[in-house]
């Protein structure tokens, strides 16, 4: 039978590891601490060994995956620094019935939780839907009305607590097409997209910041849909499924690509909804 790890040798394996990890670096504690997601004076007390406890679960994972090794090694569980499975990638689908709270997208979104969510949406933003909105491009795509309302509802409790931090961007084109009634919105009616955007502004508003909208030209770049989901991983959708990737480079490389994004957006997150609201119907 295997002794149990003794809480302390956990601290102190971790404390000596850290001091690795940095010293490889080349990082001053200011810059460590920021990469990985902490303030200095933080880093400075588990770097110290004053206490036996470990930093949050979010932030292991963090310097684990900053500097590439694995959890295991970081603990002192192992002494294979190797990140096992780190260029894995599949395809797994997102949906599931019995309602949005049982899927591996929201799965994903609870593990993100503290995180920076980054998302591209294929359309309208599921949680800036209303339900009628919801009940007509579910009827269109042959899907549950109530399963798309529980995700939409998901995503709205999901941004409304203070931990979350997600930016989302898309083609302002897109709420054009949508505010004149073409493209899938084509036979919407008039009063159903007007009651949508002011739906759709008075949550952005409500929603800010934690959840922060900007708009570009869709003439400048292009981009597919996806999410990714703080260190963790990318999901590209790809109509009722999605293409999920978990290799750390894959991941740096399509945030890049979404503050890029970000960077060329015509319209900032607070200037969003009153954007909505000037949308022309006719």
């Amino acid at each position: 039978m295997s002794q149990a790890i003794d809480k302390r040798d956990l601290s102190e394996i971790f404390r000596e590891r850290l001091k690795i990890l940095l010293q490889r670096s080349g990082l001053n504690q200011s810059a460590f601490a920021a990469a990985v997601g902490i303030d200095r004076s933080a880093l400075s007390q588990l770097l110290a060994g004053s206490s036996t406890r470990l930093p949050r679960a979010e932030t292991l994972m963090n310097i684990a995956a900053r500097h590439q090794v694995s959890l295991d090694w970081l603990l002192g569980l192992s002494q294979d620094e190797g990140i096992t499975g780190e260029l894995r990638e599949n395809m797994e689908i997102a949906e599931a019935e019995g309602g949005f709270g049982s899927t591996l997208l929201a799965r994903w979104h609870a593990e993100a939780v503290g995180t920076k969510i980054r998302y591209v949406p294929s359309g309208i933003p599921d949680l800036l839907r209303s339900d009628e909105v919801i009940d007509f491009e579910a009827d269109a795509a042959k899907t549950s009305r109530q399963a798309q309302r529980d995700e939409a509802q998901y995503r709205v409790d999901y941004n409304r607590r203070p931990e979350t931090d997600m930016e989302v961007c898309m083609p302002r084109q897109t709420l054009e097409l949508f505010a004149r009634g073409l493209g899938r919105w084509s036979g919407l009616p008039r009063a159903v997209r007007a009651r949508q955007l002011a739906h759709m502004a008075d949550l952005i508003d409500d929603l800010y910041p934690t959840f922060r909208l900007f708009l570009f030209d869709w003439r400048a770049r292009f981009s597919a849909p996806y999410t990714i989901f703080g260190p963790y991983r990318a999901a590209i959708y790809l109509g009722g499924m999605y293409l999920v990737l978990n290799a750390r480079q894959t991941i740096t490389t399509l945030t890049r690509h979404f503050d890029g994004l970000i960077r060329i957006a015509e319209v900032n997150a607070h200037e969003t909804a009153d954007f909505v609201r000037r949308l022309d119907l006719d």
